[in-house]
């Protein structure tokens, strides 16, 4: 058993402190929001996030965060993207040498285009920093549906370790070094979950869809590897599984709030609508800041930024994506002479 505290209680962070605790871990929810922690204490249920997940007697809710870092040997950060740098520096002082952090959001800074983990160990260098990914809507994990995700850190001896603390018979965890390539798939693949959503909106059907997935795993994968991650990611849980089930699926917020814009409202009216951090959104400037960074073209993603950011109606999008220059689907493959 062992002691192990969540640091942030939205869905998914509820979901996962109840995975936790149901294979017999000590667990411990920390939120920032003193109404939040008041209801998980009096329900033992995240009546907004999680409504139906029932949470055990024995887990234990605080918004001291000191006392969360300090009692427990591993560390879940669960806030959303664009807070993990603000929590991080908030938990630094009280993270002992070598504690595992566990970043299960999924993001990339905007005005350094550094990912979480990256973020993370610049605010807390001390911490042995790790990261889980893949298809898993917190929904689903909460009632125990079977899932499929992938640990991602520097050492096998972590990463292992987090994978006999975190997988049951419903929950497979399998293990990976590629920190980078996994991490870059969980924050691409939200921008084009946006898109898909869009498309949806507009009232576009399967081929629609279709096209999307295929030719946004193609574009993460093709800046994803230029930076350094590895293709096989691409293809794996983190890349094309997780692009499935976000594109596909109501429970993922960024479908949601693309659908909203295809219909029409504004990204600021859609965000309010879905209620819930939407982090698609914040992950495509940075998307195009790694794409001129590295000279990798994202059409998809240069499309969405256009309609979030600049007024460009979906409808045109759509557009501008059809009529692109003639393109080979894959052009390292060579014609017979």
């Amino acid at each position: 058993m062992a002691n192990i505290s969540v640091i942030g209680a939205g869905s998914w962070g509820t979901a996962l402190a109840l995975l936790l605790s149901n294979n017999g871990h000590k667990v411990t929810v920390w939120s920032i929001m003193e109404k939040e922690i008041e209801m998980l204490i009096n329900e033992h249920e995240h009546k907004d996030k999680l409504p139906g997940v029932k949470l055990p007697e024995d887990m234990e809710f605080t918004t001291d965060l000191e006392a969360a870092v300090t009692k427990s040997e591993v560390l879940v950060l669960a806030v959303p993207s664009p807070f993990t740098r603000d929590t991080s520096r908030s938990m630094s002082a009280y993270v002992k040498d070598g504690q595992i952090i566990v970043n299960v959001a999924k993001g990339i800074e905007e005005n350094t285009l550094m990912t979480l983990s990256e973020i993370i160990e610049e605010e807390i260098p001390q911490a042995d920093v790790a990261v889980l990914s893949g298809p898993s809507h917190a929904e689903e994990v909460g009632k125990g549906i079977p899932t499929t995700i992938v640990v991602g850190a520097k050492t096998k001896k972590t990463a292992e370790y987090l994978q006999n603390i975190l997988m049951n018979e419903a929950f497979r965890v399998y293990i990976s070094p590629d920190v980078l390539g996994i991490e870059l798939g969980a924050a691409l693949k939200n921008v084009v979950a946006l898109a898909a959503g869009i498309a949806d909106g507009l009232g576009y059907g399967d081929n629609t869809k279709a096209a999307l997935i295929t030719r946004g795993i193609a574009e993460i994968a093709r800046l994803g590897t230029t930076m350094g991650g590895r293709w096989e990611t691409f293809f794996g849980l983190t890349g094309i599984g997780d692009l499935i089930v976000t594109c596909a699926s109501m429970h993922s917020r960024n479908r949601r709030a693309g659908i909203l814009i295809g219909k029409g409202y504004t990204m600021d009216e859609a965000m309010a609508e879905v209620k819930m951090v939407v982090e698609g959104v914040y992950s495509a400037k940075a998307a195009m800041g790694l794409s001129k960074k590295y000279d990798v073209q994202l059409p998809i993603i240069e499309q969405v930024n256009e309609v979030l950011f600049e007024g460009k109606s979906a409808a045109e999008a759509v557009g501008s994506l059809m009529l692109r220059d003639k393109k080979l689907e894959n052009p390292l493959i060579p014609w017979e002479e």
